[in-house]
């Protein structure tokens, strides 16, 4: 697998290091991706099902008013 390098304020690692409970700089940054990515796909399945709710719905014309 690749790795990339990235250089980020200490301050936020050091919060995310306590907030997720890890030990190191590393394990915090994986932490936070993973949980980003797995709200995507939450996010993605809950507005797909929605969308196939409301496709599935048959549409009626409105009767003439007037």
């Amino acid at each position: 697998m690749a790795k990339v390098n990235i250089s980020l304020d200490a301050a936020l690692v050091v919060e995310v290091m306590v907030l997720a409970g890890v030990g190191s700089p590393q394990d915090a940054v994986e932490a936070v991706v993973r949980d980003y990515i797995a709200q995507g796909h939450r996010t993605e399945e809950r507005t797909e099902t929605k969308d196939q709710n409301l496709r599935e719905i048959e549409v009626k014309p409105q009767d003439p008013q007037g």
